[in-house]
């Protein structure tokens, strides 16, 4: 299990590259906070599945993952095979993909990574919390003729993957200023000031920032799909203990009261 958590890791950090944590650390681009509560809010995991099955499991796999596993988000085996399944109509098999490695590769220049643990590794191979990065990441594109895909991406500048949610979010392109580098006033450097709407979406920005929220929200809870009962458990747990322990303290208190 380590080794494979490992070469994930690898995978995730060549293909969606180390280049935004430096970028980030380096005055550029900050990092959205992602809304933890929705990990525990189980008509938005419900709504991430969706998301990543229309939109991220075209060419992202989570082969880690089996399709039955999100009965634990309240989904039935009947809602999973109608809504969720494209590539099987087995619920217990595991979430792949049909797209060929060697097509992938001639097409993005490299074999677009599981998914399955992109959460867990960002923050693994030390690139800050990456439901935070992922939250940034899916709503920084903006349009760029430059390059071949045609959109660029603000936390991952020079980015391989395009823009697969623009219909939702819309097209946009970056406004950018240059300004005297505050640590040699002889250079000028690009800062970026906002987006400019170039045509709209079907989400207005509160509805998709709402939206990446849930997918990411999903992607997280992929990589532990344990983790909302591993917290219920820790409370009742620290109850437990909080109880037993004024408990122990009185049975104490009466077992020396007599003791001089």
């Amino acid at each position: 299990m380590k080794k494979l958590f490992a070469s994930l890791c690898a995978a995730v950090a060549l293909m969606f590259g180390a280049a935004p944590a430096v970028h980030a650390a380096g005055g550029g681009v900050a990092w959205d906070k992602f809304p933890t509560e929705k990990l525990n809010d189980l008509a938005a995991l419900q709504n991430g599945a969706k998301l990543f099955a229309n939109y991220c499991l075209n060419c992202h796999a989570a082969a880690f993952m089996r399709y039955n596993r999100m009965k634990d988000i309240g989904l039935t085996d009947e809602q999973i095979k109608q809504n969720l399944m494209f590539a099987t109509d087995k619920v217990g098999e595991t979430m792949k993909v049909s797209l060929d490695a060697k097509q992938a590769k001639e097409w993005f220049g490299g074999n677009p990574p599981d998914l399955t643990l992109i959460a867990r590794s960002r923050s693994a191979a030390g690139m800050g919390t990456g439901s935070d990065y992922l939250y940034t990441y899916l709503r920084t594109y903006y349009r760029d003729e430059s390059k071949a895909t045609g959109w660029n991406n603000l936390a991952f500048p020079n980015v391989g993957m395009p823009h697969v949610l623009w219909e939702l979010q819309g097209q946009r392109k970056a406004v950018f200023e240059d300004q005297p580098d505050p640590h040699d006033k002889a250079k000028m450097v690009s800062v970026f000031k906002g987006y400019q709407q170039v045509s709209p979406g079907t989400m207005n920005a509160r509805e998709y920032d709402n939206a990446i929220a849930d997918l990411v929200a999903f992607l997280a809870w992929m990589g532990e799909p344990q983790q909302g009962s591993r917290v219920r458990l820790g409370v009742w747990v620290l109850i437990f203990l909080g109880i037993f322990t004024v408990i122990a303290w009185r049975l104490n208190a009466a077992y020396w009261k007599d003791i001089k």
